[in-house]
């Protein structure tokens, strides 16, 4: 036998065993941040909860591995839980453990992204009622509202102190102090901030963000905390666009910001410890403008923003949050629990306008667009087609739509080139990049479909116009020998008829949850708000300083539109809670625009309940709704039952002590009876009979008085309210009555729009309703 040979065998076969198991184990050992869901913190143990976090966590482990080590952050105020680096087979093993909710890998969401509170007040449909403007600063000045944003900066004219008196003695929040920001950049308007440090990549501090700071180095929290509760500015402007008084909704609340995002996003792990932190700190309100994308819909128990909100309204927190960018896709809305008011998108009675002058004395074509163009006002510069601009391994379709390498440089150069784009094309900062790498000297692109949104280019000359006026366009080229064209700097026209218009960006309904609920809730100003900003040196118009303002769109713009408006109603009635303002928001709200028509999306078809919910915040209006749909924890629980959770996951998501269970017959079906201010009822069949309950309380006079129903319902369903009338006195302040939807006619199919309005002769209670058909 010739051991050398065995001996080489063997040796080969232990290297090949080793690489294996070590193989083996750097899989066990891969790990990454999972959230740990615990439902309600008990009230009388927060002391012991972080110790018995890490037990918990300590006994899936690996023998003599501490706990501590893979701990990320604990959850003890607002509810129970923690985050932890684990791996699938430890996050697995507590899945099973008695106590847990659920667990579930760290999710990252994105933050979805004056005059605009001026339109809101055109819009006043009650005389009686306050102006915001003539409210007493007193009144609001002791409304806290959170924000769990990106962040702030400190220095903006929209949070100096200046006439605010002392911070409230109930605030319990702190000042975080970091790298670029200390306890002195807080004062008695913003008075608190916090940021969330983590050592997880991509998260951690780098060169271009610094996480270890509350300073916002995206803009977005600045703009959005300064919209909902900014001071009344003089003076601003976008370099000139849009100039006049910038404020907040509610200019004399305090302001306490928890940045839970970075340039790289807003880790839910972050989220979940703002929301614990501001249950604490005693926030009156929160502002969430971010959110899942409408390709990620987790379950309610899996999704910080529906964990986090459900145990602050809990506490009695109103918790306002944006319904996503993912419009105008059908049922792309997200932050759609019932315990959230979800806020679509709207645009104001604003323009801005870069028109497009062609040779020949022809009349200017309107076109939109924030651009800075230094071009000559006189057309002097030649005008091409991509389509004519092609190269030669490009087809003229591609090369119509400008996209990337399908242009001749030769042919570009020195000209204005005029770009078709459509929603599935490449962006249009793609086609924009390589149209200035091109040496073109401007652009016009013409969209597919208006959408009243004027983006920014900033120094570069850009115009957009919509297919029909680009036909124009293309005439005169192409019966031109020499066709030439400039484009003109923005400026800005105000009063632009009709208004609002929903944007199509805003994400709609129906809820991909449960289809027995109504969502969006309400719409609110959200297309090219300005707001305060953080300084930057990208797109400075040659020989202007850093503009502290910016123009910026999106739902994440129409959140603090109604934070401001909530601010203002629960310092009116500090005692109602966050159901009450939601239902006296929603009920107020208008159904047309400018024109006093209905109201209408970008593509000019008639705006429904999917695109707004109950119709356009009136803030004025919500402070004397007359009746409120008020709901309480009960009524979340018995939702959470007809959902499809089970009484033991309900018990431990409240902190159940008084035995609760969900009855028998739950069904989601039986989600159309929670008290909502809106109606929702799904899958009815011909002939088919459903009754939906509502109760209302009379929070207007106290003398005795009538309200009366009326319905609008569409054709094919039959909608009777019983009773048609409710009298209510100081003896009884809430009553009853059913709704009951009749399917009459088979060729009714899709969904049916329609609305129930209770009515005294001085208040005006509306409530929405959509019934969908079976398949």
């Amino acid at each position: 036998m010739d051991f050398s040979k065995v001996s080489s065998k063997w040796l080969l076969f232990c290297f090949l065993l080793l690489l294996v198991e070590e193989t083996k184990g750097e899989n066990e050992e891969k790990r990454q941040v999972y959230v740990v869901y615990m439902g309600a913190a008990p009230s009388d143990s927060k002391d012991f909860l972080r110790e018995s976090h890490l037990q918990l966590l300590g006994s899936v482990l690996r023998r003599g591995e501490k706990a501590e080590n893979t701990l990320v952050r604990n959850y003890k105020h607002g509810f129970s839980g923690f985050a932890a680096r684990l791996s699938e087979a430890e996050a697995s093993a507590l899945r099973r453990k008695p106590g847990v909710v659920s667990v579930f890998v760290d999710p990252v969401y994105k933050p979805h992204t004056t005059r605009s509170w001026d339109f809101l007040q055109q819009s006043l449909v009650i005389d009686s009622t306050p102006n915001s403007d003539s409210v007493p600063s007193a009144a609001t000045a002791d409304t806290i509202i959170g924000l769990l944003d990106t962040g702030i900066w400190p220095e903006s004219q929209s949070f100096s102190d200046n006439g605010f008196g002392p911070v409230p003695s109930r605030w319990k929040g702190i000042c975080m102090e970091g790298s670029d920001f200390n306890s002195s950049n807080c004062n008695k308007k913003l008075i608190g901030a916090r940021y969330y440090a983590t050592d997880e990549a991509p998260f951690t501090p780098t060169a271009l963000s610094n996480a270890n700071s509350v300073r916002d180095e995206q803009g977005h929290g600045t703009h959005t905390a300064s919209t909902a509760a900014g001071n009344s500015i003089t003076g601003a402007s976008y370099y000139g666009l849009a100039s006049g008084t910038a404020k907040g909704g509610s200019t004399g609340s305090r302001i306490a910001m928890y940045r839970v995002c970075s340039s790289f996003g807003c880790p839910g792990s972050q989220i979940l410890a703002g929301f614990d932190d501001a249950v604490a700190d005693g926030v009156d309100l929160l502002s969430v403008s971010l959110g899942a994308s409408a390709y990620y819909r987790p379950d309610f128990s899996e999704d910080p923003i529906a964990i986090g909100a459900f145990h602050a309204v809990a506490k009695g927190i109103t918790v306002v949050c944006s319904a996503g960018n993912d419009g105008p896709t059908a049922s792309s809305v997200v932050n759609a629990a019932p315990w959230i008011l979800t806020v679509a998108a709207t645009t104001i009675d604003r323009f801005f306008e870069s028109d497009i002058l062609l040779g020949g004395n022809r009349s200017a074509i309107k076109g939109k667009a924030i651009n800075f163009s230094s071009l000559d006002k006189s057309p002097n510069y030649p005008i091409i087609d991509g389509g004519s601009a092609k190269s030669n391994s490009s087809d003229v379709t591609s090369a119509s739509h400008c996209e990337p390498g399908t242009l001749d440089g030769s042919k570009v150069k020195g000209k204005i080139v005029v770009c078709m784009h459509s929603q599935s094309d490449s962006t249009k900062t793609i086609k924009l990049q390589g149209l200035q790498d091109l040496g073109a000297f401007g652009t016009v692109f013409a969209n597919d479909m208006e959408n009243y949104v004027a983006s920014s280019y900033n120094n570069f000359p850009v115009s957009e116009i919509i297919v029909q006026a680009a036909n124009d366009v293309f005439t005169y080229i192409n019966s031109t020998k020499n066709p030439v064209a400039t484009i003109l700097p923005t400026i800005t026209v105000t009063n632009f008829k009709p208004a609002p218009v929903v944007a199509y960006f805003s994400s709609r309904g129906p809820s991909g949850q449960t289809r027995n609920l109504l969502k969006p809730d309400i719409a609110a100003p959200g297309v090219n708000i300005l707001a305060s900003w953080i300084p930057t040196s990208t797109g400075v118009p040659k020989g202007q300083k850093p503009s502290s303002f910016n123009l910026v769109s999106g739902t994440s713009m129409a959140c603090p539109h109604v934070a401001g408006a909530v601010a203002t109603i629960k310092a009116w009635n500090p005692t109602w809670s966050p159901f009450a303002i939601r239902s006296a928001i929603m009920t107020t709200a208008t159904q047309v625009n400018s024109d006093k028509a209905p109201l209408t999306t970008a593509s000019g078809s008639a705006a429904t309940p999917y695109d707004i919910g109950s119709g356009e915040v009136v803030p004025t209006a919500a402070l004397q709704p007359g009746l409120v749909y008020d709901l309480t924890t009960r009524d979340l629980l018995l939702f959470l039952c007809n959902y499809g959770y089970n009484s033991s996951k309900i018990s431990l998501i409240s902190n159940n002590t008084n035995g609760f269970s969900c009855p028998s017959n739950s069904s989601t079906e039986l989600i159309s009876n929670l008290n909502y201010p809106s109606i929702a009822v799904s899958g009815m069949k011909q002939n088919e009979i459903r009754t939906v309950n509502r109760v209302v309380t009379n929070v207007g006079s106290q003398d005795e008085t009538v309200y009366t129903a009326t319905v609008n319902s569409p054709a094919g369903l039959d909608v009777k309210v019983v009773p048609n009338k409710l009298k209510f006195s100081k003896s009884y302040k809430s009553l009853g009555f059913q709704v009951v939807f009749t399917m009459k006619n088979s060729s009714s199919q899709g969904d049916l729009f329609g609305s129930i309005t209770w009515s005294d002769g001085t208040h005006t209670v509306r409530s929405p309703f959509v019934v969908a058909t079976a398949n």
